[in-house]
């Protein structure tokens, strides 16, 4: 097991290499499918939609570290903030996967604001390092994002999402490009409680990836959240603690010939809460 994990930390990075897939959390990939509620959304979830931003009722900034399949060469660290305006929400998006010899950087800036009662339009633009010293030394490329969602009612909520249209050119040549990316995703906030969500992930030259996750809130301040992913063939699941102010999130994934994936996230929330806008009961 150990020989297998470490060929294939070398040659994950290089296979895919800008892969926006690579850079996404394997235990919490539940964020990206909370895009798709007004209720369990948060600064994070806009790396996958930027549109989500428009749904939050306060501002964020939140952490979030992850050691894929228990490798100290394969640490993910993502940092977000979340600002709300009277013009709409801004967000910050900052990450980092891999180690010295091998490893990929990202920032993003986002936007995302409500248009009438049922639609949320959201943009982001992403400048992107990679480093490989022994291969292909560091390359950067800089692309965009956008996403819609639909407000079916106060509790049904849809929305797509695409990336990097414009297929960015990165390299020493400009020759090789970022890979395309667009999603589907619906979500349904049963009740206060309780949100079932999916997505539909295509991502060029990969296999099309359907992400499925619940949450539910047991007690007052915990709950748990857990899904599938199909593309990598693997499991997610977290036990969070809440808080008006704060949350804490200890995640944790599994694939059945890599092992565990665990993770931590941490995240703060502040200033006024805006007025409930969502969209009425049909």
């Amino acid at each position: 097991m150990s020989v297998l994990k470490s060929r294939f930390r070398i040659k994950i990075l290089i296979r895919f290499a800008f892969a926006f897939a690579l850079t996404q959390p394997v235990s919490a990939r539940y964020l990206g499918v909370f895009a798709y509620s007004d209720r369990q959304g948060d600064a994070f979830a806009a790396r996958v939609n930027p549109a989500s931003l428009a749904g939050l009722q306060q501002s964020h900034a939140g952490a979030y570290a992850e050691r894929r399949f228990m490798l100290q060469d394969l640490n993910l660290f993502q940092g977000a903030v979340a600002l709300r305006t009277n013009s709409g929400t801004f967000g910050l998006h900052a990450g980092y996967f891999g180690f010295s010899q091998s490893n990929q950087s990202a920032l993003s800036l986002s936007y995302g604001r409500r248009v009438g009662k049922v639609l949320d339009v959201g943009a982001s633009f992403h400048y992107q390092q990679l480093s490989q010293a022994s291969i292909y030394g560091s390359a950067s490329a800089i692309t965009g994002s956008a996403g819609i969602l639909l407000h079916l009612g106060s509790r049904v909520h849809a929305g797509a999402s695409v990336y990097n249209p414009i297929r960015a050119a990165w390299g020493a040549n400009r020759e090789e490009r970022l890979p395309m990316r667009y999603g589907f995703g619906l979500g349904m906030d049963v009740s206060d409680q309780l949100f079932l969500g999916t997505e539909i992930i295509k991502e060029e030259n990969l296999p099309i990836d359907v992400q499925a996750a619940i949450h539910y809130r047991f007690l007052p301040q915990f709950f748990v959240r857990a899904g599938v992913a199909t593309q990598t063939s693997n499991l997610f699941a977290a036990l969070g603690f809440n808080l008006p102010a704060f949350r804490i999130d200890i995640a944790t994934s599994y694939h059945q010939q890599l092992g565990w994936s665990p993770g931590v996230l941490l995240l703060a929330r502040f200033g006024k809460s805006k007025p409930d806008t969502q969209a009425p009961q049909p």
